[in-house]
């Protein structure tokens, strides 16, 4: 049986899908990385990749009820709903490139144009997407 699912949360759905995925994904890969290691540890950017699909996937699910009860028009809806997801992906894939490499130090032990403007953008988006969301949601819910 098929409900009628609006696009914001549509998309909500499908990125919680991809992303328990990929977290799954790199569970297998974090066990694996587990029994290679001397110290029976995977690398901290595998284990992170990991940690982050995981929660994203289910702030995914937030983004989607938070959505399902907003009352703005679907285009605004949908844009705050897509950057966060954006936003998230870009941390897994981040994560994971890092944990592919092996980097060994903080990824924000250096200054660029990630690790200061693209952080401002992240916080930005992913706060201002549901900030938008939740306002929207709690105007309906009282009233």
């Amino acid at each position: 049986m098929h409900t009628e699912i609006q696009t914001p949360e549509m998309l909500a759905l499908i990125a919680c899908g991809i992303y328990f995925m990929i977290g799954l994904l790199t569970g297998v890969w974090k066990y694996f990385s587990i029994m290679k290691s001397p110290t029976h540890q995977a690398h901290i950017y595998v284990d992170i990749a990991h940690r982050a699909a995981l929660m994203y996937a289910f702030a995914c699910l937030v983004l989607k009820e938070f959505a399902h009860l907003s009352t703005l028009p679907e285009t605004i809806e949908i844009l705050a709903v897509l950057i966060p997801i954006l936003f998230f992906g870009s941390a897994i894939v981040t994560y994971i490139i890092l944990g592919i490499t092996k980097h060994t130090e903080n990824q924000f032990k250096q200054r660029n144009l990630i690790t200061t403007y693209g952080m401002y953008l992240l916080i930005i988006g992913e706060v201002g997407g549901f900030a938008v969301l939740l306002f929207s949601a709690f105007k309906n819910l009282i009233g």
